[in-house]
């Protein structure tokens, strides 16, 4: 499929103000993309497709794991916040015909992270939180940091608000985030003492 036959589908899926949404993180991503050396296109379509299944139907979910064969872990399962990249992930490929292994791990982990991202993980990550639609506390802060070329620092200051809102609203941290969050906090910490 090519961007003109994704936004297409795309549109059929989303509401208005989510297609607005991934709209912007694909712009985002594109400007990310330039300035730490990314795939133009890869960033462009994971910026685009990332939340696809965010607004499936309890049906749509079922009918997704039993067709494409999806293991949720504990915390996804009957949670559309954390289950749509993972289920996402899976319609990029049989329904958006994308078989780019990088960009179906970039939509599989814009919620979470992962231990050891890639750089197009990362910016897919970010360009979710920072997109010019976006406004929550310390979001200028993040935009600073991952625009002037501060991607690790700026993922740990977001992996930090979210294991932060999580612990005040007393819900349950998925491992991801945690294992995303030390292993690129181990490489700054490394980086800072040589």
């Amino acid at each position: 499929m090519d961007l003109k036959e994704i936004q297409k589908t795309l549109k059929e899926m989303l509401p208005e103000i989510r297609l607005k949404h991934s709209l912007n993180v694909s712009k985002c991503a594109v400007k990310l993309s330039e300035i730490y050396k990314c795939d133009k296109e890869q960033a462009e379509i994971a910026g685009l497709v990332h939340d696809c299944a965010k607004y499936f139907t309890d049906e749509q979910i079922e009918d997704c794991i039993e067709k494409f064969n999806i293991e949720l872990d504990p915390l996804e399962v009957n949670n559309i916040a954390l289950s749509h990249s993972v289920i996402g992930s899976y319609v990029a490929q049989y329904v958006f015909n994308i078989n780019d292994d990088e960009i179906i791990n970039a939509i599989k982990y814009h919620t979470t992270g992962k231990e050891n991202m890639s750089l197009l993980e990362k910016i897919i990550y970010m360009s979710d939180l920072i997109e010019e639609g976006r406004n929550f506390p310390r979001v200028e802060e993040l935009r600073e940091l991952t625009y002037s070329g501060k991607l690790d620092e700026a993922l740990i200051l977001s992996f930090n608000n979210t294991i932060k809102f999580v612990i005040d609203n007393n819900q349950l941290i998925h491992p991801r985030t945690v294992k995303a969050r030390n292993y690129i906090l181990g490489k700054l910490t490394l980086r800072s003492s040589n």
